[in-house]
């Protein structure tokens, strides 16, 4: 199998697929490569795509200390472009994704070529916050598919494309093997982000894509971040909630390819 080894020594599992200018695509909160399943043939028609486990996830390793942070996991992310071989590439985090990737472009900036944010927020300290009835939600883990369709399908999705698309929708929320203490240790990497203060440090092409129906990271965030990021574009997916890489893959990933083009390794700062 194929690992990546970090600096403390964690292995990280990666997958690539695909040909052209390297793209790292950056999975969110207790979510493994496998997040990109449904929609990476779409990005690997006309680049290099790499995928990886987060530490705690999938088949990487799940060190219990010390406590994860979206800005040490980024860390991790250029531990698995190191490994590649690979100086600059192209990335896109969505969700916590989206916020591991802001600490790629405070830290690593000569690295990107297109940085995408995401569904992501600058972090509780400064973004708009979600609904406490929402965060209730999403905190308790689904027992089974039904019960994901009914309590976290509609966070991510509207009720029909949920209902239509079950296999995704399990996929995603329940067959995920994250133990307890792995579901903890993200949460607090989540919880624990703020990059305010360092984002006017991203100097790299950057967008910032949201559905405008978002529950789970409201709006309102996606305008902060492109305010706070110079020259950020913002693009809103009209109609779509937080999973809007799957039902609207239709618009979402030509944005995301379209904005990439534009901004191709050979020619970023």
């Amino acid at each position: 199998m194929p690992f990546a080894v970090t600096p403390d020594g964690t292995r990280l599992y990666f997958e690539e697929i695909g040909e052209g200018e390297p793209l790292l695509l950056v999975s969110g909160q207790g979510l493994d490569h496998r997040f990109w399943d449904p929609i990476r043939d779409g990005f690997a028609a006309a680049h290099r795509v790499i995928v990886y486990d987060h530490r705690g996830t999938g088949r990487s390793d799940c060190p219990q200390a010390p406590p994860y942070t979206t800005r040490g996991m980024a860390a991790d992310a250029v531990a698995v472009l190191d490994h590649l071989g690979i100086s600059r590439a192209h990335a896109y985090g969505h969700s916590m994704g989206g916020r591991i990737a802001q600490w790629l472009g405070i830290d690593h900036g000569p690295r990107l070529g297109g940085l995408v944010l995401g569904g992501t927020t600058p972090g509780s300290a400064h973004g708009v916050r979600r609904p406490a009835a929402v965060t209730a939600e999403f905190v308790r883990q689904p027992r089974d598919e039904q019960d994901a369709l009914v309590k976290w399908g509609p966070l991510f999705f509207s009720p029909e494309w949920a209902a239509a698309h079950p296999a995704l929708v399990r996929a995603l929320f329940v067959d995920n093997p994250l133990t307890p203490p792995a579901r903890r240790l993200h949460y607090g990497a989540s919880e624990g982000h703020d990059s305010w203060a360092e984002l006017p440090r991203i100097i790299v092409p950057t967008l910032v894509l949201h559905g405008d129906e978002d529950v789970l990271n409201p709006p309102g965030n996606a305008e902060l971040l492109a305010g706070r990021i110079p020259g950020a574009e913002l693009r809103m997916v009209p109609g779509a909630g937080h999973g809007y890489p799957f039902e609207f893959e239709a618009e979402a990933t030509p944005a995301v390819l379209d904005f990439l083009s534009r901004h191709r390794l050979c020619g970023s700062r």
